[in-house]
């Protein structure tokens, strides 16, 4: 990261997050699936331009018989072997942890000068002053953490008026 912000520049990168003791049964299973309310909190982040849990686009590559998480008993509850799943199954929580990352775009502002234009469309050289992070991604963590636990809690709530 130093040698980016000396050469005033800047990089992106990834935050993974992995949410324990998550219990089954959290989630829907078509408008409001639990995939889909984490990336829609993750994707509303500045900056954020991937979402995947689980395997993700890894796992695009994978045939159904080895991407297939097959239920295991493990101690006193059923599980799954492999967790591909990133805990999620059909938009509900499998009791498995949950896995995910989230992707961060290199930030705009940078200290090279750029091309652009003026809003007449002429050519225009520019160059940001001022301090600048050459990656938001140190920043990004604990926002990542607090987004998934706002989502975590409000689905407990959503359970707990279920009875």
């Amino acid at each position: 990261v130093r040698e980016v912000r000396d050469a005033k520049d800047s990089i992106g990168g990834g935050v993974s997050r992995i949410c324990r003791n998550v219990p089954a049964g959290w989630g829907e299973p078509v408008f409001d699936k639990l995939e889909a309310k984490l990336a829609q909190a993750m994707l509303s982040l500045p900056a954020t331009k991937g979402f995947e849990i689980g395997s993700g686009f890894a796992g695009t590559r994978l045939r159904g018989s080895a991407h297939n998480d097959p239920f295991v008993r493990k101690g006193a509850r059923l599980g799954t072997l492999t967790n591909h799943a990133g805990g999620v199954l059909g938009g509900i929580s499998s009791g498995e942890p949950l896995l995910f990352r989230v992707a961060f775009k290199p930030v705009a502002t940078i200290g090279q000068t750029q091309q652009t234009a003026d809003l007449s469309g002429n050519p225009v050289e520019l160059a940001a002053k001022g301090r600048h992070d050459p990656c938001v991604v140190p920043r990004a963590v604990p926002i990542v953490e607090t987004m998934a636990a706002l989502v975590l809690l409000d689905l407990a709530l959503r359970q707990q008026v279920r009875g």
